[in-house]
């Protein structure tokens, strides 16, 4: 069974319904954030980057970030609006969040403690709730949710 070795939570600034996890050793990515941002797809995928749409146009989301040594427990897609996986490769063993109107922010999400190649798994809740909040009163702090899992990935 796999074991849950770290965590944090960001606040991460959603901007055009938009923001991103990149590799933070960003010099050598062939698409930087945000080129080629896909807003149709709720995670979108490029070398070292991951593209997550979000549900309000203007917020600010909360970002749970988990780091397992193996797949971590099954999430019940009943339980989130969306939920999508994808590889993840890192070559620094961090990674930076992006923000549409702020670009790269200070924070960073710690996997290990040098780069190879990760799972993850993105998952969702308080999209319809964010998109209501952002017609309304045009901003929101934590209604939109993310659970981010990050795991090794084996060959």
């Amino acid at each position: 069974m796999a074991e849950l070795v770290r965590q944090q939570s960001v606040d991460v600034y959603v901007a055009f319904h938009a923001f991103g996890l990149q590799e933070s050793d960003d010099a050598g990515l062939p698409v930087p954030f945000p080129d080629d941002f896909d807003s149709d797809a709720f995670l979108g995928v490029h070398p070292g980057r991951l593209d997550i749409t979000s549900g309000g146009h203007t917020h600010t989301a909360t970002v749970a970030v988990e780091v397992w040594d193996g797949p971590p427990p099954h999430q019940d897609p009943a339980d989130w609006d969306e939920q999508a996986e994808a590889d993840f490769k890192s070559t620094s063993g961090e990674v930076a969040v992006w923000s549409m109107a702020l670009g790269r922010t200070n924070d960073l999400i710690r996997l290990a403690d040098s780069g190879g190649p990760w799972r993850v798994r993105v998952s969702c809740t308080g999209r319809a709730a964010a998109a209501a909040l952002s017609e309304d009163e045009g901003t929101g702090h934590g209604v939109e949710r993310y659970l981010v899992q990050f795991w090794p990935r084996r060959s």
